[in-house]
């Protein structure tokens, strides 16, 4: 992306380097990194970061328009449906891809977003690792909006403890020592001082929630909310069980609201125009298969990781979907093989962008990211297996 930059990173690089960078990023928390984690960050230079945040501030206008919750009542699934919801998601994460557009120029393109927390305590370890094992310019940041290091904490500190103390609010996730992204969860702590508790630990006492901590019984008050629902409905008999208490009327504020994890998800591609956002159209309002399949992307509306995603389309997969209000057909895009590795093969780059929502604010602000990079037909470790320079990073912004 910065080719001056990408050469002095590149002909810098060595294995032993890499290894003594990874060594690190393991210590914290040893055995917590299951992903590939890759040899190098993405640099993004100022304009085109602008083309994120722009993009990203135009689909902020459409999720905080007075029509919206309306809008997305359908997206949150039938029997999903949690108490007391809040007004807004005080996390939001959008994911878009580095591509080639028809006249070869790089921009980005939307292709999903979620109103649900991503890696935002282990992209704060991961950057001060990067910073000590390579060389990175000192007009490049990992973190937007004017935030460093100790803001951005701050901020992450505020929105996840709200008006409360930190054994107060928990991390729930369901088993969270045995998820892939546990390093985030140790980090979370680390940084916010919250406990982690798995759905199966909680007790409940009438409309509260309670904890169980060196053996003293602690009142939960606020759930900084980790578990996707609808892997609740895949585990074991006890622990859908168990979860059944979620949807109760609870005195516990969410952090974010489980709804909102539907609410801003691709349902909502459909509403939004913009020329970095692939048009998206769902199943049950097209009129006609279009002609050049080729170009499209099929999508499933309640999926995770990129599960159950058609990229070569047919009329059989179309024509196959029962349930044609859960499924989009989205215009493809183009990955753009954008980042110069030594082997000479290029690798394609994936840029989440954070966002927070403090309580009292107005909207959420751009905050920090995180980067994946690929050289298979998707993102993600099942479609990159044996390939180097591919894998979890995260994007140096010019400042």
């Amino acid at each position: 992306m910065v080719p001056s930059i990408r050469q002095q990173y590149n002909q810098a690089f060595t294995e032993t380097t890499y290894q003594q960078y990874l060594n690190e990023l393991n210590s914290l928390h040893p055995g917590a990194i299951e992903f590939r984690v890759a040899e190098t960050p993405v640099f993004i230079d100022r304009s085109f970061k602008e083309k994120i945040l722009s993009t990203c501030e135009s689909i902020v206008d459409v999720i905080t328009q007075p029509g919206f919750p309306a809008r997305s009542a359908h997206a949150i699934p039938a029997g999903l449906h949690v108490p007391n919801e809040t007004s807004f998601s005080q996390f939001i994460a959008f994911d878009f891809g580095i591509c080639e557009n028809e006249s070869g120029d790089l921009e980005p393109q939307l292709i999903e977003m979620q109103g649900f927390p991503t890696l935002f305590g282990y992209q704060v370890w991961q950057d001060d690792c990067c910073r000590r094992h390579f060389h990175i310019p000192d007009h490049y940041s990992t973190y937007l909006n004017g935030l460093t290091r100790d803001t951005y904490l701050q901020l992450l500190r505020e929105v996840i403890l709200g008006k409360h103390a930190p054994e107060e609010v928990i991390l729930l996730e369901i088993l969270p020592h045995q998820q892939k992204t546990r390093i985030d969860f140790y980090c979370t702590a680390d940084y916010t001082g919250i406990p982690i508790v798995c759905l199966t630990e909680l007790q409940q006492e009438g409309r509260r929630l309670f904890y169980e901590k060196d053996g003293k019984k602690m009142p939960v008050k606020r759930i900084y909310n980790r578990i996707i629902f609808d892997e609740l409905q895949q585990q074991a008999a006890e622990i859908q069980e168990k979860g059944k208490l979620l949807f109760q009327d609870l005195d516990v504020e969410w952090v974010p609201h489980p709804n909102w994890f539907y609410r801003i998800s691709k349902h909502s591609l459909p509403f939004i125009q913009h020329p970095y956002v692939p048009p998206a159209t769902f199943l049950s309002d097209l009129h006609s298969i279009p002609a050049n399949l080729e170009d499209y992307v099929l999508k499933p509306l309640f999926s995770f990781a990129g599960q159950g995603v058609v990229i070569d389309v047919t009329q059989a997969d179309i024509e196959g979907v029962k349930d044609r209000e859960n499924w989009i057909l989205q215009r493809k895009v183009k990955y753009a093989n954008v980042i110069q590795t030594p082997d000479n093969d290029a690798a394609k780059a994936e840029i989440r962008i954070f966002y927070f929502w403090k309580d009292g604010t107005v909207r959420p602000v751009p905050v920090n990211n995180l980067a994946r990079l690929s050289k298979g037909k998707m993102i993600g470790v099942r479609y990159n297996k044996d390939k180097t320079w591919v894998g979890g990073s995260l994007v140096y912004f010019e400042q």
